[in-house]
Order: structure tokens, then C-alpha cells, then sequence
């Protein structure tokens, strides 16, 4: 199933020199945010993941912090990965996968784990939301997203701004999840790319890695690149179809979503 979003808040943003800010990493970042039901899910995601995947993977659950959390040495037994318990300060690697520590918000800043206690604050704490956002600002185009099993919405804001800057996007397909409200919320929202079961998404993951569209070291230099002559062709098909006139757009941003959707 692909959805492609029709209007966002957010935009791509620009260099002065007309390119697509690159993120910051040059490996691609995985969030995967998952909540009630979400421990099966993970474990089922993790086990299809190949051992060098060239990327990296952050767990986000909502975790009661007044427990200490088993979490990373339960998924221990299901992934090909190391797995560690995110602490503040935590740099993140290829082929690693972390987890947030209970009663915490996280989010990322130059390639940096960042870890604040959760607070007591009464209103519903949007855990994923929060690190999808800043993943979204880090990692732009190499950012992926992924919602799992969950009740509620959490997500959801944070896959819309993924989607918006370029980055890819996974729901699970709520027919797997033990609790459905979180993947259908994203789905929901049109910004979802892709709806598989856990095993399906690891695999497509591992897939997409080396494409060019991921693979490039900037935005503006992947090798996908139309002639001239046939890429204005194509906007005078879309203009006489549809009435849309993309002419006053940057070439690189144009170019760079066709690319998204060619891969």
C-alpha cells in the first residue's frame, strides 16, 4: 500500500544554493515507536534484520517509569543487532539498535542521543512524536519511520513531518497488531509510504538501503537524473493534465521527489 501526502505544514527545506538541506547523518536512522502490544511487534522486527544492515535503529515505547525496564534484554534474544539502553549523550551507530530508558523523552541532535526525565505533567506524553520530530530535523531525507502496535495516536504528528522532509514511512498493518489505534492513526493521517506486517517491514528496510536515493552522500548529487528535455516534457504532461504549473519550482526539489516515489 503507498499514500502519498497531498498537503503538509512542513517543507522541504533549502541551500542558498537551491539544494535540499542534507541531514546530518550518513547512514540512515530508523525510529520505531510502538506502545501496548508493541513488545511482539518489535521482537518479530528485529529478528528479520539482516546483521549488517548499514543503518541504525531507535526503539520508542511507552514505558511505565516506575519500573525498570527489561526491555533491551528481552530483545536481546530476537535481534542480530547489539542492542543498548539509550543514555544521554549516546552517539548513534550503523548497525546498532537502542532504546529509550523508562520515564523519559528522547530525541536526537547531530547524530546525539538526548534524554530529558519525563516530568509529571498530566497531559498524554507523545513520546514518539517527539523523537520522530527531531529525527525528522537531524536526518531529513535518510530519517524512517516506523509506527507499530499501540492504542491512541502517538506518531502520528512525528510520521506526517518524516514524510514531509523526504524521509520513508511504515505502519504495521493493523490486522497483525494487538492494538491497532496507533498504525491506523498514522495510516490515517496519509502519510504512511508503506503498511506490512513487522517481518515484512524489516525486510523492506533492508531493501531500500542501498538505493541511490538513500545512498547518495547529498541530496541534490543522487544519480537518478533525467535529461532535460524529457523532465520538461514531463511537467508539460502534468500542466496540460491537471492545470498544475511546477515551473517556478527548484528543479532539485521536484527532482528529488520523483526520485522518492521512483524508489
Amino acid at each position: 500500500m503507498v499514500q502519498e501526502n497531498a498537503a503538509s505544514p512542513y517543507e522541504l527545506e533549502e541551500t542558498e544554493s537551491g539544494g535540499e538541506r542534507p541531514g546530518y547523518s550518513p547512514f540512515p536512522i530508523v525510529g520505531v515507536g510502538a506502545s501496548a502490544g508493541g513488545l511482539e511487534a518489535f521482537r518479530s522486527f528485529l529478528a528479520e534484520l539482516p546483521e549488517k544492515p548499514g543503518m541504525a535503529f531507535v526503539l520508542i515505547q511507552h514505558l511505565d517509569p516506575k519500573h525498570e525496564s527489561r526491555l533491551t534484554e528481552v530483545l536481546e534474544k530476537a535481534s542480530p543487532l547489539p542492542i543498548r539502553e539509550a543514555t544521554h549523550g549516546t552517539t548513534v551507530e550503523p548497525d546498532h539498535v537502542y532504546v529509550i530508558p523508562p520515564g523519559s523523552t528522547m530525541t536526537i541532535e547531530k547524530g546525539t542521543l538526548l534524554i530529558v526525565p519525563r516530568g509529571q505533567a498530566r497531559a498524554p506524553h507523545l513520546t514518539i512524536d517527539a523523537f520522530f520530530r527531531s529525527l525528522a530535523r537531524d536526518s531529513r531525507s535518510r530519517a524512517i519511520a516506523v509506527v507499530l502496535s499501540g492504542s491512541g495516536s502517538d506518531g502520528t504528528l512525528g510520521i506526517v513531518e518524516v514524510k514531509a522532509v523526504g524521509g520513508i514511512t511504515y505502519a504495521q498493518d493493523e490486522r497483525t497488531a494487538t492494538h491497532n489505534a496507533m498504525p491506523r492513526s498514522a495510516v490515517d493521517s496519509g502519510s504512511v509510504d508503506f503498511v506490512l506486517p513487522p517481518a515484512e517491514i524489516a525486510h523492506s528496510i533492508a531493501r531500500i538501503k542501498s538505493h541511490p536515493y538513500l545512498a547518495a552522500s547529498e541530496p541534490e548529487q543522487a544519480p537518478l537524473r533525467a535529461p532535460n528535455d524529457d523532465y520538461q516534457r514531463v511537467l508539460a504532461l502534468v500542466r496540460r493534465s491537471t492545470g498544475v504549473d511546477f515551473a517556478n519550482y527548484r528543479d532539485t526539489t521536484i527532482r528529488r521527489r520523483i526520485h522518492r516515489r521512483m524508489m
